[in-house]
């Protein structure tokens, strides 16, 4: 298995446990679970694959811990490195901003020379307006609703982790 991390940015733990859970599932360590605002260059660099997840606040923005960490991303060498992203947000309330927050670090990223994994997620089954984490009819990553769906997230967690798996 290639080393992974896991990083997470959550401000009501919301995040921080679907991060714990995803790294459960794919096998990583927890000393390997980190939240976002703990990135640093060498963090990144002893990673070949780096899970990223984040809420999403407000109108679409990202969670307060990932301002500072996509900045670390963003200035680090991501060549040959492979990317996962997922988020959480509220379909009901915020349907037009709906897990804005993985989009926004996969068009900071996207760029960057890294590879995006479990990055082809199906629409289908989500009841949203609008989401700029929609690329080419697909989520960029695993996008999860523990407000309005959370009976639907350990289904949605196993078949996205399958597909992250092939990867490892």
């Amino acid at each position: 298995m290639k080393k992974t991390g896991v990083f997470y940015g959550s401000s009501t733990g919301t995040c921080e446990d679907l991060a714990n859970q995803i790294a459960a599932k794919l096998g990583v360590p927890s000393a390997d679970i980190h939240s976002a605002d703990k990135l640093s260059a060498d963090l990144v660099n002893q990673y070949e694959v780096l899970i990223l997840g984040t809420s999403t606040w407000g109108d679409g923005e990202l969670q307060d811990d990932w301002y500072d960490g996509i900045k670390v991303l963003k200035a680090a060498d991501l060549s040959g490195k492979e990317i996962a992203l997922f988020g959480c947000g509220d379909s009901e309330s915020y349907c037009d901003t709906f897990c804005d927050g993985i989009g926004i670090i996969y068009e900071d990223l996207k760029d960057s020379g890294c590879t995006f994994i479990g990055n082809k997620v199906s629409t289908g089954g989500y009841n949203f307006s609008s989401s700029i984490a929609v690329v080419d009819d697909c989520f960029v990553g695993l996008a999860l609703d523990e407000v309005n769906e959370s009976d639907k997230t350990a289904g949605r967690i196993d078949t996205w982790t399958a597909e992250v798996k092939r990867h490892l």
